[in-house]
């Protein structure tokens, strides 16, 4: 056994070198400068382009990526490999590759008038290379909904505390959002204030929680049931309960709604607000390792009751190469990052020296939310399960064993982490809508028939991505698409990084391109072979080659193993399309008198 606070230790060694040291260096690199008007300024129009105080943005931006992948992948990785692994994944490739990644799409973004990463490769490589990776983009970003939405249902039923505590403090994000930019009053004492009564909302969850129908058998018997023990008849009820299958569709209504007002009525003060609650919860289990171990005080002893490492093939015969890095995706690199830097947050940078701490810290700001999934994990040590089923009880339970250093109850401390899974899962579903509003309008351009005219409209795209959705959820499919989806999101990584590249070569002819180049072929070439396993072993090998299979499988089942193969091969060909795109662009460039300058802002 090993203190777990070893974990912390090395994590915050290797952040705080990342931080202080490689991104002043990409700061200078790609030569930020406050004198450059940035696209929230030279656009700004009250709706999309809404400059923001950096700390609100940054609240914004944490809250936007940080969804349930950091807490799902960590706790899949640690009880499948050992903790060994995930912490070194975590802790070497978040400063050289993901935090590298967020930044870099920040500031090509931020040249580029605030358009996406699809956008400003297709200035370099032409339009089928922007229509491809765009549509990629838009089509990963309906299953992110999805799955997203049914995960926020499943922890208001395993824990409707949350639930209760999630309606306050969006009602409060409304009202914050009126006294800060309807009545202009004082930024301070509205965040002390609005902070406050956002707490006072969790212990208000705690003490009333709520449910739709009846939840889940460890919910506190005073919760309010509006429905009662019926149910049965909705979607998913069977799978996922009666409550969870309810709580799905108003999560996506109210996904749809949240991304269609304008960024100041909810999106930038919810944000900012849950920003409090998230800092406090992945601070306060970090905080809390350390007093735990250095001064007592925990349930238990704070040590890992994992082994650090299970080999190579695991405890599911899985190989550690290259499916760990599929597995552990947002904790370390995503590509969902990419598509919120170049999607919401250039749109509100206030001036460009900002975007070193959104960018490039609050990734390492997710990192440490993997950090403390891995912790809660190395502590439970429960038995190899399905990823998001295993990852709810055990972050929470894990959280509550944590807080109780501070002589916080578990009773209390496990509804609270619950609450900050839910936080973070609620701002990146809405924000995951708007920017597929994003990449839809930048694929149709100016609409100019009927069709593209709904398809960018900010209401019926919203239900364009939600509606499929929730036939995503309520087919099931989703479960077997989870490391496809898990790939997906690792290659639009690989694709943004590709996007960087390409920019930095076009501006300059004398720039290295190493910081972004080799973190994109690495992450090209892990991510095709674990799609390759995934698709070969996984599913023709282990499916359609095993007689015992084939005679038991029905028809449902069968299809599903071939959409994943055909997604599987069709995302393959696309990383190496555009790859080789990107690879001729810089070629060209490299081989001409001169790089050409990067578009200008004017």
């Amino acid at each position: 056994m090993v203190q777990v606070i070893w974990l912390v230790v090395a994590v915050l060694a290797m952040f705080t070198v990342g931080y202080f040291g490689y991104s002043r260096y990409l700061a200078q690199f790609v030569e930020l400068d406050d004198s450059r008007e940035t696209p929230a300024h030279k656009y700004e129009d009250g709706q999309e382009y809404v400059p923001a105080k950096k700390p609100v943005l940054l609240g914004h931006h944490y809250s936007s990526i940080a969804g349930g992948a950091p807490i799902v992948g960590p706790i899949t990785a640690g009880v499948v490999w050992g903790w060994l692994p995930a912490l070194a994944w975590i802790a070497i490739g978040n400063p050289l590759l993901g935090s590298v990644h967020d930044f870099v799409s920040l500031s090509s973004s931020l040249r580029h008038e605030g358009k996406s990463v699809g956008s400003i490769i297709g200035e370099y490589v032409g339009e089928r290379g922007k229509n491809m990776l765009l549509w990629f983009a838009f089509l990963t970003i309906i299953l992110v909904v999805g799955v997203f939405a049914l995960v926020v249902a499943i922890v208001f039923n395993a824990y409707p505390e949350a639930a209760t505590a999630s309606l306050v403090y969006i009602a409060l994000a409304v009202l914050f959002g009126m006294y800060l930019y309807q009545l202009n009053l004082p930024f301070l004492p509205g965040t002390v204030g609005f902070v406050a009564a956002m707490f006072i909302g969790v212990y208000a969850g705690i003490q009333f929680p709520f449910a739709l129908f009846e939840p889940a058998a460890r919910a506190p018997a005073s919760t309010f049931v509006l429905f009662g023990s019926g149910g049965s008849w909705l979607p998913v009820a069977e799978a996922f309960s009666a409550n969870a299958a309810a709580w799905v569709p108003i999560i996506l209504i109210y996904g749809a709604l949240a991304s269609a007002l304008p960024v100041w009525v909810l999106l930038q003060p919810r944000d900012y607000l849950s920003s409090f609650l998230l800092y406090t919860g992945v601070g306060g289990a970090l905080l809390a390792v350390i007093v735990g171990t250095l001064f007592g005080g925990s349930s238990q002893p704070l040590v890992t009751n994992l082994e650090p490492f299970y080999g190579f093939m695991g405890r599911t015969g899985t190989p550690l190469f290259p499916l760990l890095f599929i597995t552990i995706a947002c904790g370390t690199i995503s590509g969902f990052h990419s598509l919120v830097s170049s999607g919401t947050t250039s749109k509100q940078l206030n001036k460009e020296s900002d975007a070193r701490a959104i960018g490039y810290g609050g990734m390492l700001g997710e990192g440490l939310l993997a950090t403390v999934a891995l912790v809660t994990v190395a502590i439970v040590a429960p038995d190899v399960g399905d990823g998001i089923g295993l990852a709810l009880p055990t972050f929470a339970q894990g959280g509550g064993i944590l807080l109780t250093s501070f002589g916080i109850p578990a009773s209390f401390g496990g509804p609270f982490m619950a609450l900050v899974l839910v936080s973070f899962l609620l701002t990146s579903t809405d924000t995951a809508v708007r920017l597929g509003r994003y990449m839809m309008e930048e694929i149709v351009g100016t609409p100019e028939t009927q069709l593209e005219s709904v398809a960018t409209n900010r209401w019926s795209n919203a239900a364009i991505q939600t509606l499929p959705a929730y036939v995503l959820i309520t087919s099931g499919s989703w479960l077997t698409l989870w490391q496809l989806f898990g790939g997906a999101n690792q290659l639009l990584a690989a694709l943004a990084l590709l996007t960087a590249t390409v920019w930095l070569a076009n501006w300059d002819d004398s720039k290295q391109l190493l910081s972004t180049g080799a973190p994109m072929a690495l992450m090209v070439t892990i991510t095709s072979l674990g799609l390759l396993w995934l698709a070969v072993h996984d599913n023709i090998y282990a499916k359609f080659m095993n007689d015992k299979w084939m005679a038991s499988a029905d028809p449902v089942a069968m299809v599903s193993a071939v959409v994943q193969i055909v997604l599987a091969f069709i995302l393959i060909y696309l990383a190496l399309s555009l790859a080789k795109m990107g690879y001729e662009n810089i070629q060209d460039v490299r081989e001409s008198s001169g790089g050409r300058p990067t578009p200008s802002d004017d």
